[in-house]
């Protein structure tokens, strides 16, 4: 449990627009022009944000190359009394994004953090999917070469709607090597650009959207979901007692996650 010290600084984790910048919420730009200091991923594309709404503050570059570095001297800012805000290029920071460490080190050292509720890709993508999204496994991007296979081979048994984030060089690689292991039955939806304005939504199977992305070509940020294994389609093995069949054991992944 962690203990609360008086006069620490507050850090406060931002979600900023993922292309909409109405998506920006009120309570965002308030804090981000009182703050002391704002992190950005990148201080450039984060300085455009910050001038169309009027934001005049110091910005320092916090990003995925140099956080363990900079997580430090943050914490000690924070623990002088300053109040720093954390933002990403687009989303919330922590979500495939530069900020868990640092969060993870101001809780350690008994920081307030405080994360807004706003702009986030998947979670648009999920409901729009029309997928089944009460119990959801978000995993984010795919490893890209080494553990890839590996990886899919894991999830061809997950039961939960599955989550994943893509760059369209990609896409269709992965939509195919999804139909080789999870079958070319199996429901998806690719939701791109999410709140920009070629926002776009296709759904069908893995083997009908591979064929639909190899016609024409992807472009932009993309959000792919994937649905769960229908568990009826489980293989299932013969007990040696009785002969009656039975599932066939969990994997260690379905064992660690409760499945």
């Amino acid at each position: 449990m962690c203990t609360f010290v008086a006069n620490m600084g507050t850090l406060y984790i931002i979600p900023t627009p993922v292309g909409n910048m109405e998506d920006m919420t009120f309570r965002a730009i308030r804090i981000l022009k009182e703050v002391d200091i704002i992190l950005a991923e990148d201080t450039r594309t984060s300085g455009v944000l910050l001038k169309h709404f009027g934001i005049e503050n110091r910005l320092m570059s916090h990003h995925k190359f140099n956080e363990h570095e900079t997580s430090a001297s943050v914490v000690e800012r924070l623990r002088g009394g300053q109040n720093i805000a954390l933002i990403s290029d687009a989303g919330t920071p922590g979500i495939s994004d530069p900020g868990f460490y640092l969060v993870r080190e101001a809780a350690k050292a008994g920081i307030e953090v405080y994360t807004l509720p706003g702009a986030t890709a998947f979670v648009p993508a999920l409901v729009t999917s029309g997928m089944p999204c009460d119990r959801f496994a978000f995993e984010g991007f795919l490893p890209q070469k080494k553990g890839r296979q590996t990886k899919m081979e894991l999830l061809r048994n997950e039961l939960r709607t599955m989550i994943f984030y893509e760059s369209p060089r990609r896409l269709v690689k992965t939509l195919t090597q999804m139909a080789e292991i999870f079958g070319g039955d199996r429901p998806a939806c690719v939701c791109r650009e999410i709140s920009k304005i070629h926002e776009d939504c296709q759904r069908g199977t893995l083997s009908s959207l591979a064929l639909h992305f190899t016609e024409q070509e992807p472009r932009g940020e993309i959000v792919l979901i994937v649905g769960g294994v229908d568990p009826d389609s489980i293989p299932t093995e013969k007990t040696e007692e009785g002969g009656e069949e039975v599932p066939r054991k969990k994997s260690k992944y379905q064992l660690k996650r409760g499945l």
